[in-house]
């Protein structure tokens, strides 16, 4: 019996600045509390990302470490950031050397750097995760000290030369966005189960260009099915008084069959409910678009680094499954003829559906979970 069978097996996460670092690694607690019952995790982020209430939220004690970007900062802003991580590291080692994990699983962001370094002077086996086909700074830098390392695309693998061993896994989703039936899911959303749905969303935050284009389009007349826009929170006031100039009150959307709401808690339902997607090209958005299998107009977002969202819209357009529109090319009417053009051929969406689905990978959480085991020598667990 090894160290690992004869105690529980303590698992260390961190990743953390936005929701595509930390639900992946909350996707692959889940599944490792299924293969393994006997488990403790402490989850280390920082105390401002979203990780700082989403995880205490989901049943996991959290621990913040101090950490910020460096990369493309002015001069004395990137000293400053080396400051923090230097005192995140300090941090991060008395937090390594108290729980003892068996194993670290990072997946993303610049609070990894000082858990992961902490990890391998303890001589802890790391598992990397990351989610976009162009892997981020911190990921490529840090698989040199990787047992191994997990990807979403075959494209992101020759990044990772120097890890231990790198594994085409998906990124982990919520098993929920596989459970509800389309027309069950619009009825519970309030729409209309036989008519075609266009969900039009960016997230939390939402973003400006795509709500403009959305309001445009809505205004400029009837649509050829139902909307559900998700504005974002920062921008529904915005767009709700967008369409009021255009005449266009509660009243005068609902007869159009449009649904405009700050934020869809249940994106299980609402990727159930749609016919197409338009949103934006984040990791987390892509994979639960290719689990689900929807076709979509993908929008990358221009503002992120290195441009990772266009490449992930790449992959999924090489394959069939979405068309790419760039953000520069964005507009109320180009919008509009695509969305028209695309419900009026019903073979070409029932195509992309089939191609985003065989990019999904709706067991990636399972995967990753079990090179966690593999890495913690936990194989026969």
């Amino acid at each position: 019996m090894t160290a690992v069978d004869a105690q529980p097996l303590r698992v260390l996460l961190t990743g953390g600045g936005t929701g595509g670092h930390v639900y992946p690694a909350l996707a692959v607690a889940s599944e490792l509390r299924r293969l393994v019952p006997a488990v403790e995790f402490l989850y280390a982020g920082t105390r401002e990302g979203l990780e700082a209430r989403i995880v205490p939220a989901s049943g996991l004690t959290f621990r913040s470490i101090r950490a910020r970007g460096f990369i493309g900062k002015r001069p004395l802003d990137a000293a400053r950031a080396l400051l923090e991580l230097a005192r995140g590291y300090r941090t991060a080692l008395a937090l390594v050397r108290a729980f003892r994990p068996h194993v670290v699983l990072g997946t993303g962001g610049y609070v990894m750097v000082p858990v992961v370094l902490a990890a391998a002077r303890c001589r802890v086996p790391v598992v990397l995760h990351e989610q976009n086909a162009l892997p981020g700074v911190a990921n490529r830098w840090l698989s040199r000290y990787a047992a191994a390392v997990a990807v979403p695309f075959e494209e992101a693998r020759a990044a990772f030369p120097r890890a231990g061993r790198v594994v085409v896994t998906g990124n982990p989703t919520r098993p929920e966005l596989l459970e509800a039936g389309t027309a069950a899911a619009r009825r519970e959303l309030g729409l209309d189960p036989d008519r075609p749905v266009v969900l039009i969303t960016s997230g939390s935050r939402g973003a400006r260009s795509i709500n403009r284009a959305a309001v445009e389009w809505i205004a400029a007349g009837p649509v050829p099915a139902q909307v559900l826009l998700s504005t974002g929170h920062g921008y529904h006031a915005e767009v709700v008084r967008g369409l009021s100039a255009a005449g266009l009150d509660a009243r005068a959307l609902a007869e159009r069959g449009v649904t405009v709401v700050p934020y869809i808690d249940r994106m299980d339902l609402a990727l159930a409910a749609a016919t197409l997607a338009v949103t934006r090209a984040g990791a987390l958005t892509i994979a639960e678009l290719t689990v689900r299998g929807v076709p979509a107009i993908l929008v990358p977002s221009p503002n992120v680094t290195h441009d990772h969202q266009r490449r992930n819209a790449e992959v999924l357009q090489r394959a069939g499954a979405a068309v790419l529109l760039p953000d520069a090319e964005l507009s109320g009417d180009r919008l509009g003829r695509l969305v028209s053009e695309l419900l009026a051929d019903g073979a070409r969406l029932e195509a992309m559906a089939r191609a985003a689905r065989s990019l999904g990978r709706p067991d990636a959480g399972r995967r990753v979970a079990r090179l966690l085991l593999e890495a913690a020598g936990g194989r026969d667990r």
